[in-house]
Parts: C-alpha cells; sequence; structure tokens
C-alpha cells in the first residue's frame, strides 16, 4: 500500500514536494487554507495530484502517514496544533527533498546576508563549470530541483521556519553568517529560541563536514563555547587575523586554509561595497576553497558578481538624488548595515509590520546619517517614538507612490533615498520583493 503524504501549502515549496512526492510513489494530497496560484494549480493537475484549497479537510490529513508543512505556516495555528495531537510526523520540504538527492548541500543562514552569500556561491560554482542548482529561501524549490533535475551541488539559502523541521538533513557545509533578533513574533518573543532554531544548521554534521561562521558575532561564539562540536570549524574577520580562515590586512583579503595563506584580492577589487558585504565575501571565499574552487575562478566570482535584487540596489538617479531599493531589509541588523554604508545625508523610507523590533541598536547610525524619516505602514507609532528626537523630520505615508513622492521633495541634490523597512511588508504589500518593485516604479515615474 502506497505511504500517504499531505503537503500543508501550495506555493513554491508546497508544489516541489508534491512532484518529488508523485515521481516517488506516494499517495500525495495537497491542502491550502488560502486560495492556490493558477501557475501551482496547473503543476499539480499536470502531476495528477489531488489538492484542495480554502480549507483543511482533517479526515484526508489524519490519515496521512507524514505531512510536509509549507513554512509560512505558524506552529501555533490550530491545524498544526491538531496535526501534533494525532502524532502524525511534520517535517519540511528540505528535510523530504534531501532524502533523494546524493548532491552536496552548501546550506546558508543566518540573520542577514544569506541570499548574498547563496548568489555568490552559486555565481562561483556556475563559473567554475559545476552542476549546480541555487534553491531554498531564495525562491527555487529544492524538492522540485530535486525531482526535475539532479545536480552535483545544491546551494540552498535557509530560513529559521525551514530549519524549524529538518531532522535527520545534514549540510556538508554550512555557513552561519550572524544572528539578531528577527522573527521573535514566531518564537514567544524569546531569542534563545530563534538562536536554537539558527543552530539547527549545524545538526547531524560529523568531523568531515563544515562550519563557515562570523567569528565576530557575539551570540554564535557563545553558542558554540557550550559544548563540542564535532565539524570543521573556518571563521571569518575583519578585525582580527588570529585562527581566521579569512581576514583582511592591510585591504587585502587573506585566506589561511589547509596550512597555507595565500592574498586572495584588495577588498577595493570585491564587486559589492560595504562591511557587511566584505563578511559576504569572505564567507563565499571560504567556502570556494573548501570546494576546491581554483583561486582564480574565486577572485573573478568575487569581482565580477551582479548583486542580489532589492538588496542595497540602486535604482537610479533623479535631479541628483540618488534611490537605492534595500526592501530586503526586513529587520533592524540589515537596515543597520544599510545605513552604515551610506556615504551621503540619508532619507530614509522605513516600516511595515513590526516583529519584535528593538530600534536601540539604530539610534546612533540614524543620528549620524539620517535628515528625514519617512514612514511606510499601516501602523508606524512604534517608529515615530524611537526617532523622533533623533531626526528633524517625520512623515506619515500610506502608499509607496506618496513615500517616495515625499522623499523627492526632502532630499537635495547629491543625497540618497534609502528605502530599507526594516520591518516585514505583508501589512501593505504581497512581500519584499513587491514592496522593492513598487518602489522601483514609483520612482522611475516621478
Amino acid at each position: 500500500m502506497k505511504k500517504k503524504l499531505v503537503i500543508l501549502g501550495a506555493g513554491e515549496s508546497g508544489t516541489g514536494s508534491a512532484v518529488l512526492a508523485a515521481k516517488r510513489g506516494y499517495d500525495v494530497f495537497v491542502s491550502d487554507n488560502s486560495e492556490i496560484k493558477e501557475k501551482y494549480r496547473e503543476i499539480l493537475e499536470s502531476y495528477k495530484i489531488r489538492w484542495e484549497q480554502g480549507r483543511h479537510t482533517e479526515s484526508e490529513l489524519f490519515s496521512a502517514d507524514e505531512i510536509i508543512k509549507s513554512p509560512g505556516i505558524r506552529e501555533d495555528s490550530p491545524v498544526i496544533t491538531a496535526i501534533r495531537g494525532k502524532g502524525i510526523p511534520v517535517i519540511s520540504e528540505i528535510e523530504f527533498a534531501a532524502r533523494y538527492t546524493t548532491g552536496k548541500k552548501i546550506c546558508v543562514t543566518g540573520s542577514n546576508g544569506k541570499t548574498t552569500v547563496t548568489s555568490l556561491i552559486y555565481h562561483m560554482l556556475k563559473k567554475a563549470g559545476k552542476n549546480v542548482a541555487m534553491t531554498g529561501n531564495v525562491g527555487n524549490s529544492f524538492a522540485m530541483s530535486v525531482a526535475l533535475e539532479p545536480h552535483d551541488y545544491y546551494v540552498i539559502e535557509l530560513s529559521s521556519f525551514q530549519l524549524d523541521d529538518m531532522f535527520e538533513f545534514k549540510a556538508e557545509i554550512a555557513i552561519l553568517m550572524n544572528i539578531t533578533p528577527d522573527h521573535l513574533d514566531r518564537y514567544g518573543y524569546e531569542f534563545q529560541n530563534y538562536i536554537d532554531s539558527k543552530f539547527r544548521i549545524t545538526r547531524n554534521q560529523t568531523q568531515s563536514d563544515f562550519l563557515i561562521y562570523w567569528a565576530d558575532d557575539p551570540v554564535i561564539r557563545r553558542e558554540l563555547s557550550k559544548k563540542d562540536y564535532g565539524m570543521i570549524q573556518l571563521s571569518f574577520s575583519d578585525r582580527t587575523q588570529d585562527k581566521m580562515c579569512a581576514y583582511i590586512n592591510n585591504n587585502e583579503l587573506m585566506i589561511d586554509y589547509q596550512n597555507k595563506t595565500t592574498s586572495l584580492m584588495t577588498i577595493h577589487e570585491l564587486a559589492l561595497k560595504g562591511r557587511h558585504n566584505t563578511y559576504n565575501s569572505m564567507a563565499a571565499a571560504i567556502a570556494g576553497k573548501v570546494l576546491n574552487i581554483r583561486k582564480d575562478v574565486i577572485r573573478e566570482s568575487l569581482a565580477d558578481f551582479q548583486g542580489v535584487e532589492h538588496r542595497l540596489e540602486p535604482v537610479i538617479r533623479v535631479s541628483g538624488i540618488n534611490f537605492i531599493n534595500d526592501s530586503k531589509a526586513t529587520n533592524v541588523n540589515s537596515t543597520w548595515y544599510a545605513l552604515e554604508c551610506m556615504e551621503t545625508p540619508v532619507i530614509w523610507i522605513a516600516g511595515g509590520i513590526d516583529k519584535g523590533n528593538d530600534y536601540s541598536e539604530l539610534f546612533q547610525v540614524v543620528s549620524q546619517k539620517v535628515k528625514a524619516v519617512v514612514c511606510l505602514g499601516k501602523d508606524n507609532r512604534k517608529i515615530i517614538e524611537a526617532f523622533g528626537d533623533k531626526v528633524p523630520t517625520i512623515v506619515e505615508t500610506a502608499t509607496m507612490e506618496e513615500a517616495v513622492r515625499s522623499s523627492y521633495y526632502l532630499a537635495k541634490k547629491g543625497e540618497t533615498v534609502l528605502l530599507s523597512p526594516a520591518c516585514a511588508s505583508f501589512d501593505l504589500f504581497i512581500n519584499y520583493e513587491d514592496r522593492g518593485r513598487q518602489f522601483k516604479a514609483a520612482v522611475r515615474n516621478l
């Protein structure tokens, strides 16, 4: 008798899981409480996969041998509470897909930088001629990739939500960029719960596996000191050189790996500018070394990388005013990095759904760099309270067009309008990509 697999949520990861499960001979049923997008319905129909939308039929769910949960579904939702009560195993798409590939998994997580690092490593492996796929939180389903075309390498961006339901999964190379408070509304407003989630990337790693991490992150350092981890640890820093696999010496990016120290390139040659991007480049360079990529390929990759949409993305200059799209900055720490690397006075567009944000870490950089805040959200009280005495001007707006126009009037020639919200986007937009694209469209319409 076929094993029954129920998939909750029919987005990118759910549909990918359904296709892989169908190809592997499972009895598959897909259930989505919302309306399923047409493109996903068409895929499910083409594989003759049963589905429902706008409800969860309990008889279908409770007869499952195993359930795959979309990362967007909260653990405390009624449907998951009911499933847990029945004792049915719940896993993630990533956990499921990993059962059916022998490809090497390079997994990237962190509160910030993970998309850039994932994209950099993928770019490097493609340039090196490797058979590689970029998947996970970056927008392409790992399960669909495994189902349709086997790859030798998978570069997987992992959010905390994807890590939560992984148990047997093992990353041959795990990259942990940083851990700062984020998504606390999903973790009982307990930072340690979120930290524990991020550290699941090290689960099941053995002495033949690698953990690449930022040595200057106090949270990561503290967690690593709590017990003996078996994997090979490779760290990077721009502050210290002692015991670092990658570090900066006189503006040179140095790699010290397997008792051989080499100068890779100067930081001025890196395609991505700013201190946080130096970290991203160091992490990717170490991964390249571990994967035996040639030095010239690593260097070229870091020098010609095009960047990630919605991450400090220059839009255009209007009347001498620079407009920068950093819509991907959905937490405070990410916005700190964006503001920190600004070199002109900033009109800062911020706001959205607050995830338990502590804005105090922005006070100093905002006082130094920001001349006006343009709030863009349904409820802006917390931002106004936090920065009311830090900047001379704060205005509230309700649409992207209004926010961009207000910013344009507040800015002078040579200054910068920066969309870096520090919040989730779901109050006014579909997602951060929608927010970023609306920003770019409104700027071009000025």
